[in-house]
Formats: C-alpha cells, structure tokens, sequence
C-alpha cells in the first residue's frame, strides 16, 4: 500500500485499498487546508465582517440629507446627528456669550447689583457651554445599520459561521485540486485534454461570479430589499438570516458564472455545436433570465438586468471561444470519424490496387483441343 501520495497515471492498475488510501490522504489534506484558512479568518472575524456587512450599511441613507427616509429607524439615526451638530455648534456660542458677559459685568458706569447679575449670567452660560460639548461627545458615534442577534451564544455562532464560510471560500482552490487529481487518473489522455482545461476554468469562474455579485449586485438588492416599504416597518435585520442570503446569493451568482464550462463541455463532447448553440439564441437567453431571477431573489428589473448582462456576455464569448477551438482542433468524436474516414480511404484504395494489378496480368493461355490431345 502506497505511504506517500505520488502521480498516477491512467495505465496504472491499483487494488481498492490503495485508491481508499489515496482517497483518504487527499480528503485529510483538505481538511487541514480548510482548518489553516478557518484559522486565519477567525482570527481576521472583524475585518471579515465589517466587509460582508458593508452592503447592510450602505442602505443608511445619513450623508445626503436632501433624501428622505421613511424609515423610523433611519430617521432616529438622522435626528441624532442633527443633535450632535446643534450641540457642537452651540457650545463654543455659548462660550462667546459668557466672555461677552463677563467683560461686560467690569464695565464702570454698572451697579453692584448689575455686575453681580452679568457675572451670574456669564457663569451659567459658561456651564451650558460646557454640559452641550459633554451632551455632544455623549451621544452616540455608531449610527450605522449594524445586524442584529437575538440568542446568546448567536453572535459567536454568527462569526463561526462567516469564518467558516470565507475559509472555504479561501481553500477552495486546493480543494478543487484534490479533488481533480484524484479522479484525472480515471480519464484517457484524449478525455483529459478536455477534461482539464474544464476544471481548471471552474474554481476562476466562480470566484469572478463571487466577486461580481458583490460588488456589483448585492448592495443594489440589499438596498430596495430594506427600503421597500421602510415606512410601514421597524426595520431589523437578524444577523444568520443576512449571512445565510448573501452566501445564497453570491454562490448563485458563482453557479452561474460556469456558463462558460457548459458551453465548452457540451461543444467538446460533440453533443452541441457552436452553430446550434448560437441558432437557439433566444432559448438560452431565456434561461439565462430565468436563472437570474432565482438566483436574485429581487422583484425590481434593474438587479436581474444587472445580473443577466454578464451572463449573456459570457455566452457569447463562450460559442466564439468554441468555434475557434472547433476551427484549430475538431471535437475527438470528429477526430475519430476522420480517422475512421482515412482508414475507409486506405482499404479502398487497396482493393483498387489489387483490382489494377489483377486486369493487368497476362491471361492465362488458352488450349486448343488438339494440344490437350497431344
């Protein structure tokens, strides 16, 4: 029984127990793999989050103060900012004014009684200056949508679960290799020069999907997710359900990012040509919307628009990408009927060869009765 892992090729012969061994030692390093990565995004939890979040508090509408919201909460949020402007402005106005009093209580032309009051006046004003910078500074700095948690141990089991979620995502190029050099072996040399360039687009493809659908597409479905009707709601979002949407939502954007990987299987494999593809446009783009609006759980046209625009642009790089291949080496299906074709080509031109070689002989000679006799 193999102890190391080592490169197996497709002629070789391996009992049951040495592929389980193989089997074995590959799935104990992508779990090492794994738990590496889950250790080094717990450790950087808070950065994670403020990352994945970052969507959520983006639909705060507090910069632009010419928009209304219609969110209660919102608008507690505005009217505490409000409040730390007035203060901070107040404060060195108040201050001014005690100084103005306090210059004004040593006037010569004043009542003891004048002085006494001014000096009161100063001093109370001065107070008030101070106790608004304390009711300024007091109020609070955060006034962000932040998610919420409702179950005592939830806040640490939220940060397992993103942690976790971001490790796979980290490790998933080693586990993607595993998982290919385990099962390559079965493939012939023909199978796997198709095979291969498949699997090495698939973990690309998904992380660009990733990476679209948060960038580009989550913060626009969060945002009229959570301003839809706001006015009618106290708007709380619980932390494991905003988790368990976006993983949701960014690996169906990932999913469907693998258009490519269909085309080109489909191509490859004989079962679709780039020409049938490309007649059946309109079916496909018809799927595609279909596609876009599971996996963008919105009822707005702009976010499935937003989601569809790339995946047509990927199909139709994908039919060009499969007609250049087509061009520069045929599907192995084509390879072997013209294989076949040429060794039809050869047996014919044998038998006309043979054919030739036979009406050129010289006849056999003929008889006659008398030389039979003699």
């Amino acid at each position: 029984m193999p102890t190391a892992l080592r490169p197996i090729g497709h002629e070789d012969r391996l009992s049951l127990v040495d592929h389980l061994s193989e089997l074995r030692k590959r799935i104990v390093i992508s779990i090492v793999t794994l738990a590496a990565a889950f250790v080094v995004c717990f450790w950087q939890s808070d950065p994670i989050l403020d990352f994945i979040t970052e969507p959520v508090r983006a639909t705060q509408n507090l910069d632009n103060p010419s928009e209304k919201s219609a969110d209660p909460l919102e608008q507690a949020a505005l009217s505490q900012k409000a409040q730390e402007r007035f203060l901070r402005e107040l404060s060195p106005a108040l201050e001014l004014n005690a100084a103005t009093l306090r210059s004004l209580s040593r006037a010569d032309n004043l009542t003891p009684a004048q002085s006494a009051q001014l000096a009161r006046a100063s001093a109370a004003q001065a107070s008030a200056s101070r106790e608004a910078e304390r009711a300024a500074a007091a109020l609070p700095k955060n006034t962000e949508r932040n998610l919420v948690t409702l179950g005592v141990t939830e806040p640490f089991t939220a940060t397992i679960t993103v942690a976790l979620y971001s490790a796979l995502l980290l490790s998933l190029p080693l586990i993607l290799f595993q998982i290919y050099a385990f099962v390559l072996p079965a493939f012939s040399p023909r199978e796997r020069k198709t095979a291969l360039p498949l699997m090495l687009m698939v973990p690309v493809l998904f992380i660009a999907g990733v990476a679209f659908g948060y960038f580009v597409v989550l913060d626009r479905a969060v945002d009229f997710l959570q301003n839809f009707n706001d006015d009618s709601f106290d708007i709380l979002l619980r932390a494991n359900d905003y988790f368990k949407f976006a993983v949701l939502f960014l690996a169906g954007i990932g999913l469907l990012f693998q258009i490519p990987v269909g085309v080109l299987a489909v191509t490859r494999l004989g079962i679709l040509t780039p020409k049938q593809l490309a007649a059946n446009r309109g079916y496909v783009i018809l799927g595609i919307a279909v596609l876009a609006a599971i996996a963008t759980p919105t009822p707005d046209p702009i976010t499935m628009s937003v989601a569809m625009v790339p995946l047509i642009v990927l199909f139709e790089l994908s039919i060009l990408v499969a007609r250049w291949i087509d061009r520069i080496k045929p599907p192995p299906e084509l390879d072997e009927l013209d294989d076949e074709a040429k060794d039809e080509g050869e047996d014919e031109d044998e038998d006309e060869d043979d054919g030739e070689q036979r009406d050129g002989a010289p006849p056999d000679p003929v008889h006659s009765e008398e030389d039979v006799k003699d």
